[in-house]
């Protein structure tokens, strides 16, 4: 029984003295400490385009809608396919979907149902060509933007410009406010980019006056990728 009693004083007296020494460390206080951050911003040209063609079916009997999805998007692939190129205008299929059309009183009336074929790649002119000669679909979609190997390149010069314009308002603030240097406490990197490009001049839809088979003219626009470099420094 004494020992217990002992024992129990013993740890008594050490929490006691943990906590004392806890309190006087302390958290340290922060002082001159300054948040900053800084931007890159790189113009590019557009070298990337994703072209949609679409055809959409109805009828009465699904199967039929169906098949009728599938012959038009069998034909459309192997047109496309005469031109593909890998990088320069990849192929792939898209969204093939088929949906009840109602009635009002509740009941399937029809059924409608679309084929998406995709041309993606950085030769716009072997794109639009191939386009043009797909007569069963039209374009509904087109997308310009950035290969994945240029936005990387572009990014890593954004990057370089942000940090440097960070690495100099640092060295400005500590000097005005009479500090010989500072210390990186914490950085944060972000990136983005704002696109903005013309619609294709000629849409298919809008052909009515060229051959079937005519290419279909498209240009790109610019990209401003941007790179923000955020954090604290220890003015010194």
């Amino acid at each position: 029984m004494k020992i217990t009693t002992k024992l129990i004083a013993a740890v008594a007296v050490l929490a006691c003295a943990s906590t004392t020494f806890s309190q006087a460390i302390g958290p340290q206080e922060l002082r001159n400490v300054v948040q900053l951050s800084s931007t890159g911003s790189v113009d590019v040209q557009q070298d990337w385009l994703t072209l949609t063609l679409s055809t959409t079916k109805d009828g009465s009997d699904p199967a039929w809608v169906q098949s009728q999805l599938r012959r038009a998007l069998e034909a459309a692939l192997s047109e496309a396919r005469k031109t593909a190129q890998t990088g320069e205008m990849d192929v792939r299929t898209g969204a093939f979907s088929l949906q009840p059309r109602y009635g009002r009183e509740g009941s399937i009336t029809a059924w409608v149902g679309t084929a998406e074929l995709v041309l993606e790649g950085r030769d716009f002119g072997r794109m639009g060509a191939a386009a043009g000669k797909i007569s069963g679909m039209t374009i509904s979609n087109a997308t310009f933007s950035l290969s994945r190997a240029l936005r990387t390149q572009v990014e890593a010069e954004a990057q370089a410009m942000a940090v440097e314009r960070f690495k100099a308002k640092a060295t400005e603030l500590a000097r005005g406010f009479g500090f010989a240097s500072y210390t990186l406490r914490e950085v944060s990197v972000s990136s983005s980019d704002q696109g903005w490009s013309p619609r294709p001049r000629v849409m298919a839809m809008e052909m009515k006056a060229m051959a079937s088979d005519a290419p279909v003219p498209m240009e790109a626009g610019k990209s401003a990728v941007m790179v923000t470099v955020s954090g604290s420094v220890q003015l010194k």
